[in-house]
């Protein structure tokens, strides 16, 4: 069971593994041994709430395919038990971060003494400059 906050988790049932072939260097480990995993997970079968599903769907992730199935591919570890508690980490993140809301913001108005400070350090550094100018002949 992945568990993902306090009251949201998601049985081992809904989770599909499967070993492939890694890619890249590694010489004759890489040829024989299927030792990256392919996680697939179902958005509209899972148990999940349907808070949750709707912000997966909006996410503009490549990793959720058209039909709403999240597929993760882990190939970072030699070993592929660790390869799967990769990927699962990669899914738990995914989905905590479809149920994060941003608070929105608040528009404010600066106050009149802090516009105040601001023009009278405006006039300051005006003079500073009017003094660094050549003299007139006036």
């Amino acid at each position: 069971m992945l568990v993902i906050s306090g009251s949201v988790s998601i049985p081992d049932a809904e989770l599909v593994f499967s070993a492939i072939r890694a890619q890249g260097p590694g010489g004759q480990n890489v040829n024989k041994v299927s030792s990256a995993i392919h996680l697939r997970f179902d958005i509209g079968q899972s148990s999940l709430p349907d808070f949750y599903k709707q912000r997966l769907l909006q996410l503009s992730d490549q990793r959720i395919s058209k039909d709403a199935v999240v597929i993760i591919k882990a190939q970072r570890y030699r070993s592929q038990d660790k390869n799967r508690l990769e990927a699962l980490s990669r899914l738990k993140v995914l989905i905590q971060s479809a149920g994060f809301v941003a608070k929105s913001r608040r528009p404010t108005k600066p106050t009149r003494g802090s516009q105040l400070r601001r023009m009278d350090k405006k006039a300051q550094h005006g003079k500073k400059k009017n003094m660094r100018a050549k003299p007139s002949l006036d």
